[in-house]
């Protein structure tokens, strides 16, 4: 059976430059669905991120009725820890119900979206043919960027057998443990606001 199991967790401010502050939010996917090209992701997104997703994919699927975000109001306060939790959990829910419509995970965006760190202009260009990596690319390079662990890399370009040993000699950092989950997103780079 195939399960997509989306995390929007870990709220942090970024600093926009001297006089504006954000939030973004870790996004962590684990899946085993065939839709996906990566089967974990983990990526750092803003509110204006998320309200763009949904304006593409309104505009790509008219006769869907997409769920909502959290509102978008004008007495958020990022300081306050039950604001930014509701939000959390309202981004968290809007994805999740996303990801249950077949017809949405067919959106490339979609997926540039939860799986690479492109912005809303790199996604659009990248779905449009205008760049010269496909969609694929930008999420295998992006992994590839994002690895947990580095040694992958040089132990495909080492050979076979010393991978081997390599990965007998680091096995015990591959176990599962209380951070498994935890990929250190780097933030978001800046965008314009809508």
């Amino acid at each position: 059976q195939e399960f997509v199991t989306v995390l929007v967790r870990d709220p942090r401010t970024q600093k926009e430059d001297s006089w504006h502050s954000y939030i973004d939010y870790e996004i962590f996917i684990h899946t085993n669905s065939m839709c996906f090209t990566r089967k974990t992701s983990c990526v750092r997104r803003r509110f204006r991120e998320f309200v763009w997703l949904r304006q593409r994919l309104q505009s790509n699927a008219v006769l869907i009725q997409l769920p909502e975000l959290p509102s978008k109001t004008p007495f958020f306060n990022m300081n306050n820890p039950h604001h930014v939790d509701h939000r959390r959990q309202g981004l968290q829910e809007f994805l999740e119900k996303i990801l249950q419509d077949a017809l949405l995970l067919s959106d490339s965006r979609l997926h540039l979206f939860l799986q690479t760190q492109l912005s809303p202009e790199d996604m659009e260009a990248c779905v449009s043919g205008q760049t010269k990596y496909s969609v694929a690319d930008a999420i295998h390079k992006f992994a590839s960027l994002n690895r947990r662990f580095p040694v992958e890399e040089e132990e495909m370009k080492k050979g076979k057998k010393d991978a081997d040993s390599d990965l007998e000699s680091s096995s015990s950092r591959l176990g599962p443990s209380d951070d498994s989950v935890s990929c250190g997103c780097k933030a978001s780079p800046a965008s314009e606001e809508s």
